[in-house]
């Protein structure tokens, strides 16, 4: 034997029915948030603050690699010496 229920109702009708929480005031007040959090943090991707971020982690990261290819040469990187 089979029965089909078709049952039509919207999501609030749902909500209700099955007695969960009504939470668009929460869902409402959340996507607010993320709103201004974002708009606060656009400035951030303007490209001249993006250019200041890079150029400063640049500078440390071309003396970090200029360093560690100084030390590859030597053969100190791998503790072992060049050969002669």
């Amino acid at each position: 034997m089979k029965v089909t229920i078709n049952i039509e109702c919207d999501p609030v009708e749902a909500r209700t029915f099955l007695g969960l929480p009504d939470v668009s005031g929460l869902n409402d007040h959340l996507v607010n948030e993320m709103k201004k959090r974002m708009d606060t943090n656009m400035a951030a991707l303007a490209p001249d603050e993006l250019m200041k971020s890079w150029m400063s982690f640049g500078t440390g990261a071309t003396e970090q690699f200029r360093k560690l290819m100084t030390a590859a040469a030597s053969g100190s990187a791998f503790g072992t010496k060049p050969p002669e």
